[in-house]
């Protein structure tokens, strides 16, 4: 029997799709998530996000829970094949600009269970799971046809949707029903990857320690106060089977783990994972759109693989919400792929250079390692890139205009900075867009803020003025412009001298979409 049309149907609940869920869910969208399981795959994969990552699982409602399970990262050592230190990058843990630390070790299960948790508060949001999508049909303009077999009982069932979001890894069965071929970056590599608990002291510096080896490159990290994440390049003969021997494991540990007895290292899993750098070509057919590892594929050497899927959710659903209620005009929708495409394939790419560089190139790769690594801290730009986790600017869409005046800042986030009332700029804005005024420009007189205020709220917006001194002036200052529009997903929008400007963009954009 078909019921009437959902507003969305989401088709995977791992990270990417439980965020989608959650920012339609706080949007009041009424939502249905599909997952072939029921549970949440106990198995920890991703261990590392950043602190753009963190501020949005913050205006997701999950920030205290997410930080009392996470571990702020402490940098990044390059050693040598024999161990030796060949680089040492120390990044602070204190709160960076958006809030948060900038980099954050975690267990991935931790993290997906309590975005499940925090699903259950909104009534607009229900997750199915034992339900595995069998058939996925639109015809012309009209819904999406979606038919699911409950896995516990054999029943069939069939729904419509205005709108499917495919959020089902990297075996999708989205992208394959829509035909859609990935774009191989050409980069493949297979890791053993062994996490362990133990309560002994490894005893080894707390940050991520990258073995530069061509012969057995290595990854170590620790992710929580017993739990460790360890990484090799496999060689072309080996697989996951010939190291379930806790003895042929342990000369691969030993340099951590060191005279810690083997009975002391709880194995919680050795697998074999094939890193690849991989793009899909469309992420947009119709009324059915690709998120997470259904669209993209990265290697881990920059920590961005879950975090990719996490920017997809939360570039879109506030757009997707938007058309929905009738506020936006639906050819927004098309700036989704047109914005992560681009953005995604640049983090896949670097990925893919840091791998090579750090585990590729011979003997001459050694030298060069052993030659240029320990100088790099030595030169400031060099270091900042290495720590930087401010990902690029957005490419050029109609939600991110570019001008001679703010195009420094239009396309990156506006910073979760504190405002004068202690609150940070996130909760302020609390998923609207936002005006960001100076306080210093000539038209923040008491009168004219107050109108400009008033115009704002009408067009369901808030103004934030940037008070003199505060960081928020210094951004705006730093970026030559004295206002900015700022999208509900922190992405400025336009910047400029004039808010006057930012007003009418906004009333322009609502205008089109039907909304006064």
């Amino acid at each position: 029997m078909t019921t009437p049309a959902l507003p969305v149907v989401v088709i995977g609940a791992g990270p990417s799709g439980l965020t989608a869920a959650t920012l339609l869910g706080q949007y009041g969208v009424t939502c249905l998530v599909l997952d072939r399981w029921e549970e949440i795959y106990p198995q920890p994969r991703a261990v590392h996000l950043d602190d753009e990552i963190f501020r949005i699982l913050a205006r997701m409602g999950v920030g205290d829970e997410f930080a009392a399970v996470s571990r702020p990262c402490a940098g990044l050592r390059l050693l040598a094949r024999g161990h030796t230190v060949l680089a040492e990058f120390l990044r602070g843990t204190a709160e960076g600009k958006h809030g948060f630390p900038q980099a954050n070790l975690f267990d991935q299960p931790e993290l997906e269970d309590i975005l499940r948790s925090n699903l259950t508060c909104f009534d607009s949001v229900t997750l199915c799971g034992n339900a595995e999508v069998v058939a996925l049909t639109q015809d012309g303009a009209g819904p999406v046809h979606v038919g699911y077999v409950d896995r516990t009982t054999g029943e069939q069932h069939s729904i419509e949707a205005q709108y499917v979001l495919g959020c089902d890894g990297a075996n999708s069965f989205v992208r394959a029903t829509l035909g859609v071929p990935m774009r191989d970056l050409k980069f493949e590599q297979r890791w053993l990857v062994v996490d362990l608990e133990t309560t002994a002291e490894l005893d080894a510096w707390d940050g991520v320690h990258q073995v530069c080896d061509p012969e057995r490159p290595a990854t170590y990290m620790r992710i929580g106060a017993t739990r460790y994440r360890f990484e090799f390049r496999l060689d072309a003969g080996e697989t996951v089977d010939d190291f379930q021997d806790p003895a042929r494991l342990r000369p691969l540990l030993a340099p951590w783990t060191k005279a810690i007895a083997i009975e002391q290292l709880h194995l919680v899993r050795v697998a074999e994972y094939t890193f690849r750098a991989r793009v899909a070509e469309r992420w947009r057919n119709r009324r059915i759109f690709l998120l997470g590892d259904a669209a993209h594929l990265t290697p881990p050497f920059i920590g961005q693989g879950l975090s990719a899927g996490i920017r997809d959710a939360a570039n879109l659903s506030w757009k997707l919400a938007g058309v929905l209620d009738g506020a936006l005009p639906e050819r927004v929708l098309d700036t989704y792929e047109a914005e992560r495409k681009p953005h995604a394939t640049t983090l896949i790419r670097l990925a893919k250079f840091i791998g090579t560089a750090m585990t590729e190139g011979g003997e001459w790769g050694n030298l060069a390692r052993r030659v240029l690594a320990p100088r790099l801290h030595l030169v400031p730009a060099l270091a900042r890139l290495v720590l930087a986790s401010e990902t690029p600017a957005l490419q050029r869409t109609e939600l991110a205009a570019r001008r001679p005046a703010g195009s420094k800042l239009v396309g990156r986030l506006c910073p979760n900075t504190k405002l004068a009332d202690g609150r940070r700029f996130d909760a302020v804005a609390g998923g609207r867009f936002a005006v960001v005024i100076s306080s210093s420009t000539s038209t923040s007189s008491s009168t004219s803020t107050a109108r400009q205020s008033g115009d704002v709220r009408h067009l369901g917006a808030v103004l934030v003025q940037a008070a003199e001194g505060s960081e928020l002036h210094r951004w705006l200052r730093g970026g030559r412009v004295t206002c900015a529009l700022v999208r509900p997903d922190g992405t400025v929008m336009r910047a400029g001298r004039k808010p006057r400007e930012m007003i009418s963009a906004l009333a322009d954009l609502r205008a089109s979409g039907g909304a006064a």
